[in-house]
């Protein structure tokens, strides 16, 4: 935050009890809330959004409820730490197959809310496929419980009103996610060297739309190749890595169809200790959010990551490199790479820096000039202005020029569940 605003209280519900009586009670005093757990949002989710305002965080709803193996799906309160139900279901030979970089810091409930995805999210899906169903507390105190099936044809999906919803509905107490099996040994792992971003992105776009479903499928610009690869490439090549999970069978072939695709594509081969360098290192970031001496008082640095089809999106990457190089005053490291592959397109995730001014307003409006150069080219191809971190308070003021006639149907949501506006102000809505 740039100017940080101080709630007046924060207070830690020990059960769903306590989670509806300081609802209810912040409801009828109109008071503010801010539900949270964890804390590595990016798009200041989680920041108080007026001077009024309780934060409720439910990081001692830590409770994991159950391990169902015949249904596979597991059952936890929202405070439970991602990287304790991993490595709880990995004794068990399961996963969730839910790896955001943030895993060592995520809780559960914050993951639903924010609509997370993770780093093998190419084949298992993003939160929204691994949630089979949830409770949730609405801001008058009536608890919502979404029952676990596999599919139901009933009406809408009500899940999806929750999943995403930043804390602007309702506070998030429980989640039940699909289970996989989990058998690293089993993988198939390679990594190449491209001549440059777009034939990567063509690589890429092969192998989703060819009907092949790698677990992992990064491909980093050569800004990140020279910072994190420099010893495999040579100049001015770009790193794509692949990991395949599932059963050895299947890893196996699909490895082979892919080495079949990349070399119609005239790329080096690199083998394994790039992508294993990366497999070790992947979370390292949030260690680093914890060590001061990672904070650079000189550089202002940002993330900020968008998703499109594929006759956009490498469009949308060279114009934000470019503009941002062009336009914002001492930028530096400014680059990207796609992380998140579908049959329709990818995403980009965008990392820039920019000199730091003493005085913070200017480095404010340097901050959202820079976001609105990829805000700005996102929305004009038609590309979504967020993949998976969320809105937040950052990117909200672009919120309805993205979704359009449709905001109507989230503004109608508010008003229904939320009358008083109490929910996270500021977060998701303007």
């Amino acid at each position: 935050a740039f100017r940080a605003i101080i709630p007046i209280a924060i207070v830690l519900p020990q059960n769903e009890s306590d989670v509806v009586k300081v609802l209810t009670y912040l409801n009828s005093h109109k008071i503010n809330c801010v539900p949270k757990t964890g804390k590595s949002g990016s798009t200041g989710g989680a920041e108080a959004g007026d001077p009024t305002t309780v934060v409720l965080d439910g990081s001692k709803l830590n409770k994991i409820l159950s391990v169902d193996t015949e249904n596979m799906q597991v059952t936890v309160q929202c405070g439970v730490p991602l990287s304790l139900l991993e490595q709880e279901l990995n004794k068990r030979n399961l996963t969730t197959g839910h790896y955001p970089q943030s895993l060592p810091m995520a809780q559960m409930g914050g993951l639903v809310a924010t609509r997370s995805t993770g780093q093998f999210s190419t084949l298992y899906g993003g939160i929204e496929d691994l949630v089979i169903g949830l409770k949730a507390i609405l801001p008058d105190g009536t608890e919502i419980k979404i029952n676990n099936v596999p599919r139901r044809s009933s009406g809408p999906d009500l899940r999806s009103i929750f999943v995403g919803s930043e804390g602007g509905l309702a506070y998030i107490t429980e989640v039940t996610l699909k289970l996989f099996r989990y058998a690293p040994q089993d993988w198939w792992i390679n990594s190449f060297a491209v001549k440059d971003m777009q034939t990567g992105l063509k690589i890429i776009r092969k192998i989703m739309v060819e009907g092949y479903k790698p677990a992992v499928v990064r491909l980093h610009d050569l800004v990140e190749a020279r910072n994190s690869y420099s010893s495999y490439i040579q100049d001015n090549e770009c790193v794509l890595l692949l990991v395949v999970d599932g059963p050895k069978s299947i890893t196996q072939a699909t490895g082979k169809a892919i080495m079949d695709i990349a070399a119609e594509y005239g790329v080096r081969t690199l083998g394994e200790a790039p992508i294993r360098q990366w497999l070790e290192h992947r979370n390292d970031l949030c260690d680093h959010m914890l060590d001061n001496d990672y904070l650079r008082n000189d550089i202002v640095f940002e993330t900020c990551e968008i998703s499109a089809n594929w006759s956009e999106i490498g469009l949308i990457y060279d114009r934000v490199i470019n503009r941002l190089n062009n336009e914002i005053d001492g930028a530096v490291n400014v680059s990207g790479h796609s992380s998140h592959s579908y049959v329709q397109g990818t995403n980009i995730y965008f990392m820039y820096g920019f000199t730091a001014e003493q005085d913070l307003a200017k480095n404010e409006e340097k901050y959202f000039s820079a976001l609105q150069i990829v805000m700005d080219e996102t929305l004009k191809m038609g590309g979504s202005i967020a993949h998976h971190h969320g809105i937040g308070k950052y990117r909200v003021r672009w919120v309805k020029n993205e979704h359009g006639s449709a905001y109507s149907v989230m503004d109608i949501l508010k008003k229904t569940f939320d009358p008083n506006g109490i929910m996270n102000k500021g977060t998701l809505f303007a």
